[in-house]
């Protein structure tokens, strides 16, 4: 069973448990971590983006004819290099790329808290990345949604020209689907993203998406599971459409089971499955809807795939823990036989 005080215990733990997202850019990978970003809280949980660690500044690339999708065109071997000296919990001089000015700023001092989260474009890309990286999670948005939040993005927020955004997404395909697209075999989840089945208009103006988790089988769990959603509430006090589709895929070879939402649930269903993940996590308060709102699609994906990640760490925490009791029974050992010699 999770201890009764997992937050206690993990910013009481030396252990950094690091979660790596993958996408390409403006795929959404910021919003899937979300849930465990407000379950935990900034004191334990921070973030770092690769594309910090890009070898060049836009004007170098542009005069190179190379994208930041390129392995060679970002400094890989100092990343690995950064994310071994956070999980053994050192402080690291961060690289700092500025997207406004498409230069990079000066380093700046960053520590590592409890749980980390690592996203970007090859999060996945080297051995070494991959065996740091504790929970790996894909984000792939249908091409129609991600050209939307691209631009939406990149446009809106970063000041881009709408035809320099559109050039640019046609420069990047060959290199996403060389380099970025084939980590998605290394995921224990992957996130897809498409518009609502109940019309594009309702995506674009109301953040209402069809969304799929599509996982490897879970080889442990916390205790009696038990996730359900209870359908008195969906069927009787919800006025708003909503989905759940289970299915059986096979990704590069790997079967995965695949659950999909579409809509929203009302405040009382997420209510009772955000209960249930506090009582079988121990972690709480769990409360990512307000009294008589509904949670879109993509915030209940959000709530399953933080359960996921926890599950990950408190099984961590519990290998720790029976690390601890052997290396203690060890050295017990040793100072009786030293005592008897």
């Amino acid at each position: 069973m999770p201890p009764s005080d997992f937050k206690r215990v993990i910013a009481e733990s030396p252990y950094v448990f690091i979660i790596g997202v993958a996408g390409d850019s403006g795929s959404g990978k910021t919003t899937f971590t979300h849930a465990i970003r407000e379950i935990f809280g900034e004191d334990l949980v921070s973030t770092i983006t690769t594309d910090d660690y890009h070898k060049y500044d836009r004007q170098q690339r542009r005069e190179l004819g190379i994208t930041p999708l390129a392995p060679e065109a970002n400094q890989l071997d100092l990343l690995e290099e950064h994310l071994a000296e956070l999980k053994a919990g050192r402080a690291i001089l961060k690289p700092v790329y500025n997207h406004n000015t498409g230069r990079f700023d000066p380093p700046v001092p960053f520590s590592p808290t409890k749980i980390l989260i690592v996203e970007g474009l090859h999060p996945f890309l080297t051995p070494r990345l991959r065996a740091l990286i504790d929970f790996k999670l894909y984000v792939d948005p249908d091409p129609g949604v991600k050209r939307t939040w691209k631009i939406r993005r990149d446009v809106e927020q970063r000041g881009y020209a709408l035809e320099e955004v559109e050039r640019e997404m046609e420069e990047r395909k060959p290199d996403f689907e060389r380099y970025v697209a084939p980590q998605c075999q290394y995921a224990d989840a992957v996130i897809r993203v498409a518009f609502s089945k109940y019309g594009r208009e309702a995506s674009e103006k109301h953040n209402i998406y069809c969304v799929t988790i599509t996982q490897s089988k879970l080889e442990r769990s916390i205790g009696d599971v038990d996730l359900s959603i209870d359908l008195f509430p969906l069927l009787s006090l919800s006025e708003r459409n909503f989905m759940v589709e289970f299915t059986l895929e096979e990704i590069l070879g790997r079967k995965m089971g695949a659950l999909t939402f579409d809509g929203e649930l009302n405040d009382a269903v997420v209510r009772k499955l955000e209960r249930n993940i506090e009582i079988q996590t121990q972690v709480e308060p769990i409360d990512l809807v307000e009294a008589g709102g509904y949670l879109t699609a993509g915030e209940v994906a959000q709530l399953i795939l933080a359960w996921r990640i926890i599950n990950r760490r408190i099984f961590i925490e519990s290998g720790l823990k029976a690390v601890e009791t052997e290396d203690g029974a060890a050295s017990g050992n040793g100072a009786c036989r030293s005592g008897r010699d």
